[in-house]
């Protein structure tokens, strides 16, 4: 099969649908930083609760046994 001879330059062409692509957009850190800094923080200070809370259930020890 013949290839078909064409006026337009493959060059040219390629440069314009390179022009009229919308250029990509560049994603943000600084959201995703954001996020994950909130949720160290939120950890940090639920592991420092847990470990300074007193304990829920305490048991009484007797001073003296009966006897």
């Amino acid at each position: 099969m013949a290839i078909a001879a064409t006026a337009l330059d493959a060059d040219e062409l390629a440069r314009a649908r390179r022009l009229l692509d919308k250029p990509a957009r560049k994603e943000r850190v600084w959201p995703v930083l954001a996020a994950a800094l909130g949720l160290a923080l939120a950890s940090l200070t639920f592991a420092t609760v847990m470990i300074t809370a007193p304990p829920l259930i305490t048991e009484h020890v007797a001073q003296s046994a009966p006897g």
